[in-house]
């Protein structure tokens, strides 16, 4: 019985929302169980999928809160 967990920052993907939709999370949850069928055989009522929303403050990318190190990778891309 395979056990997956998602981490996923808690932000929307569209503006005005601060978290994933029960839409996308559905599509999350379908598109990982299909990868276990497919690869590792494992029939979908086996398949448990975790997703875990972390707030963008407890996230940390490039040794930096994700919030600066998000900057700091446009401020070089504009360079």
């Amino acid at each position: 019985m395979p056990i997956v967990t998602v981490q996923v920052t808690r932000e929307g993907t569209t503006p005005g929302r601060n978290s994933v939709s029960a839409e996308e999370k559905a599509a999350i949850i379908k598109g990982v169980s299909e990868v276990l069928l497919n690869v590792l055989h494992k029939p979908l009522e086996s398949t448990y999928v975790v997703i875990e929303e972390v707030d963008l403050d407890n996230w940390g990318w490039g040794g930096l809160p994700t919030a600066q190190y998000r900057t700091l990778r446009a401020a070089a891309a504009k360079s």
